[in-house]
């Protein structure tokens, strides 16, 4: 049998290809992955903790508000709905969206766990790609499929300062596993400057005092950014921009790619809020042994055997100082890379000049074959969408398209009420006249 799709990794966005192309009768699809079940972020599974967009940006509903697989639909038939809807509230619980997502996965049936893939070949006589994965038994199971697409996702990446480092280090991605021991230590280290770190700074806080330990929350950020989420920025997360945004030179997309940071690896504006009002009530009743450095890179860092010496840097001031902690978390965030087994089949797909997937506007990533694609991989070409959980249907409706030949589901053009490059039919300046505009 030749497979008309084989999804490489079953993540969120994965996950919502799959449902998307459940109902359709043309496609027949599969999805692999190597864990044994779906689990989504189980180290920051903290309780009480929601996710950063509303509800909508499930699986499936921008692209078919009528799926079974809806977020709403879930609520429903777990007898969620109503207790939901006097919460008044846009954003799940992160535990819930897990557990959406596993309520979905339960009733697919063309997912296969405990399949590690470990070679994509091209089969040159009909130009089929052949994809093989090793089971949990070490048995090799061989699939054809005429599309390939890649949902492996990223991977938690650490600071050059870190890579080798002896010791009881974690990312924050195993945070859970390694919570009680962190509670036990007499002082705790976090670096990083996004919504992880926040949040495990906040869940260590509460404990300070009761377990007696001095927290640290390093940062090179030169505040506690919080995400934004005004409406005309939120217009950001949009099909238009992100044309725009594909349609740049790689040197400026590298450059806006770090300015604009702040827009999704923000904080939550409530959680910097509560981790100030936590802060003010502990610090009632005793001093807090926590300090909070902004602007502070961390530039090397060794295990003495007992505990970490950190070299960190005070960027504006120039300054280098060292400071001691027994244990360090480091929420770093995490990035994609191209999976070793599509190395057969490497010379058939597009690389920019650094090395990573030159993704097509349509996110294929084989030129204008169309036969690969990748989900998740491509902030470097489409910016702040790729990671989006919100913009996740959009895309799947996009390869879709290009897998079938037709649009199953509509696919929106234009949503923004605003432009982002020079309007459409604007006469543009020659450059000898724009030099001296706005100077007289």
């Amino acid at each position: 049998m030749t497979y008309d799709l084989i999804g490489i990794g079953i993540g969120p966005f994965n996950l919502g290809l799959a449902c998307l192309a459940d109902p359709l009768d043309d496609v027949d699809a599969l999805f692999l992955d190597e864990s044994p079940e779906f689990r989504w972020h189980p180290g920051m599974m903290l309780e009480g903790a929601t996710i950063q967009v509303p509800f909508l940006a499930d699986l499936v509903t921008l692209a078919d508000p009528t799926s079974r697989f809806s977020f709403l639909s879930f609520l429903k038939q777990t007898g969620r709905l109503y207790p939901f809807y006097i919460r008044e509230s846009f954003y799940p619980l992160r535990a819930e969206y897990d557990a959406y997502c596993r309520w979905a996965a339960d009733q697919l049936g063309s997912l296969r766990w405990g399949r590690r893939v470990v070679a994509v070949e091209h089969h040159e006589a009909d130009d089929s790609y052949v994809v093989r994965a090793r089971t949990d038994d070490g048995s090799i199971e061989t699939y054809r499929t005429r599309h390939v697409v890649l949902g492996t996702g990223t991977r938690p990446t650490l600071p050059d300062a870190a890579r080798g480092l002896d010791g009881p280090w974690l990312h924050s991605a195993d945070y859970l596993t390694h919570r009680d021991a962190l509670c036990r230590a007499e002082s705790v280290t976090i670096v990083g400057s996004g919504q992880s770190a926040a949040e495990i700074y906040r869940d260590l806080l509460e404990g300070v005092h009761d377990h007696a330990y001095r927290l640290d929350w390093v940062t090179r950020s030169p505040r506690f950014f919080p995400m934004e989420y005004t409406k005309l920025t939120l217009e950001m997360t949009s099909p238009e921009y992100t044309d725009h945004f594909h349609a740049l030179p790689l040197e400026l997309r590298q450059l806006l790619g770090r300015e604009q940071r702040g827009l999704y690896k923000g904080i939550s504006g409530d959680l910097v809020d509560d981790i100030y009002d936590t802060l003010y009530r502990k610090s009632a009743t005793a001093p807090v042994p926590t300090t909070l450095l902004t602007d502070t890179a961390l530039v090397d860092a060794r295990w003495d055997g007992s505990e970490f010496v950190l070299r960190l840097r005070h960027d504006q001031l120039g300054e280098e100082y060292e400071r001691r902690t027994e244990r360090l978390v480091l929420a770093t965030g995490y990035a994609a890379a191209v999976p070793q087994c599509l190395d057969p089949v490497r010379h058939l797909l597009a690389f920019d000049e650094l090395g990573r997937f030159a993704v097509g506007r349509d996110y294929a990533v084989d030129g204008d074959r169309r036969r690969v694609f990748v989900q998740n991989g491509e902030e470097h070409t489409h910016g702040l969408t790729a990671p989006d959980l919100g913009f996740g249907a959009w895309r799947s409706s996009t390869i879709l398209a290009a897998v079938t030949g037709r649009e199953v589901y509509p696919v929106e053009r234009r949503i923004a009420f605003q432009e982002f490059g020079v309007p459409a039919g604007a006469s543009t300046l020659p450059a000898r006249s724009r030099e001296g505009v706005g100077l007289r």
